[in-house]
């Protein structure tokens, strides 16, 4: 299928009628270097060398990452979570992104790119505790080169972009990796923020997972034509590669980044990947869509083609996969244990990290409050 065929086909001329679903694969636009089944195939533009040892580390990535996301959907559901953003399907468009960043490189995530944080070397527990509303995140981002979680859609576009305008003027060989979803490409600060860095060739790649919905919303009641054709509107490149394919992600991204780095501007990376799980915890998945399509994409999972690659080129043996099941779990049990005993914070912490210095409105806010809560029998402060 051609890109204007597939653009004539996304176009729903009667409102309120049906939209007819993108293609599974994503059509033949879609960087792929492995096949669901797990056969290694070439690309004309994008190509991978990469090491046995190499690709055993990204399996583990995948693993440990989908174990933790199991662990922690759990622990919402027990109650020791508010909520959990879960990245069931999504792991290699996030671990072959994270793994493509340069050290010096910065991310700037979404709510859901824990595979990133994972790859940047960011604790499990330090976004547990964000989910599990004791601070704000633990991780230094400075240090990890791996900004705070973005609640608000397609905010952190705006703030990767600056950033990287601030990184190009200081002359810096850095790179910026922006996360969105598809959703968020219908907000005006993403396009903005793609205004932006294109006016100034800033060195920034937005790297869009389109799970295809938004929450609830289908992809083809967003957009009229696939999500990586729009940068052209913008002047700059874009690409469209298999999400699931952890090693297609690896290498168009680190060569979006390189292009960055070297004065080329910015890229629009669409991974177009599946949402398995819910939006979030408090979202009901079936009640917007059919439990067909999801069986559909379970033979797509990232995982299994990884490992049916390893297994075959003999790159692998059981003996390396049961080892990694072991330490998934040592690493689920570790997340359960320290997101238990978490202790809470103090009440008056809220107060702490408003601004780098306490301004004196704050500071009457806060004694305020401190007022307030002992007036109450046992109050804390």
């Amino acid at each position: 299928m051609t890109a204007k065929s597939l653009t004539t086909e996304m176009v729903d001329p009667v409102p309120g009628a049906a939209a007819p679903h993108l293609p599974l694969d994503g059509g033949i636009d879609t960087v792929q270097l492995l096949t669901p089944e797990g056969d290694r195939v070439e690309h004309p533009l994008y190509s991978l060398d990469i090491s046995d040892e190499e690709l055993r580390g990204l399996y583990r990535d995948l693993v440990m990452v989908r174990r933790w996301d199991a662990e922690a959907t759990a622990l919402q559901r027990q109650g020791e979570l508010g909520i959990w953003a879960s990245l069931l399907g999504q792991e290699a468009a996030q671990v072959g992104a994270g793994r493509a960043l340069a050290e010096g490189d910065m991310a700037f995530p979404t709510y859901r790119e824990h595979g990133v944080a994972w790859a940047r070397g960011v604790d499990p527990l330090h976004v547990m505790s964000l989910f599990r509303g004791v601070d704000n995140g633990g991780w230094d981002p400075v240090a990890t080169r791996f900004n705070l979680y973005t609640i608000v859609i397609g905010a952190q576009c705006l703030h990767a972009t600056g950033y990287a305008m601030g990184v190009q003027r200081d002359g810096a060989e850095q790179a910026v990796l922006a996360f969105l979803g598809d959703g968020a490409t219908s907000q005006g600060e993403v396009n903005e923020a793609m205004i932006w860095a294109a006016s100034f060739s800033a060195p920034v790649v937005f790297f869009c997972q389109n799970n295809q919905y938004a929450i609830s919303v289908p992809l083809e009641r967003q957009t009229r034509v696939p999500l990586y054709q729009r940068a052209a509107g913008f002047g700059f490149p874009g690409v469209r590669v298999d999400g699931n394919d952890v090693l297609a992600v690896l290498a168009v991204t680190r060569a979006a980044l390189q292009a960055a780095r070297e004065g080329q501007g910015p890229t629009f990376i669409e991974a177009f990947t599946y949402r398995m799980g819910a939006h979030t915890t408090s979202d009901d998945p079936t009640r917007y869509r059919l439990a067909d399509e999801l069986e559909e994409w379970k033979l797509r999972d990232p995982i299994a083609r990884l490992k049916a690659y390893l297994s075959r080129s003999g790159a692998a043996d059981a003996q390396f996969f049961d080892a990694v099941e072991v330490e998934a779990d040592e690493l689920a049990a570790r997340i359960r244990q320290g997101t238990v005993e978490m202790p809470d914070p103090a009440p008056t912490e809220m107060f702490d990290h408003v601004y780098a210095e306490q301004t004196p409105h704050l500071a009457a806010q806060r004694e305020e409050f401190v007022a307030y809560r002992a007036s109450f029998e046992g109050g804390e402060h």
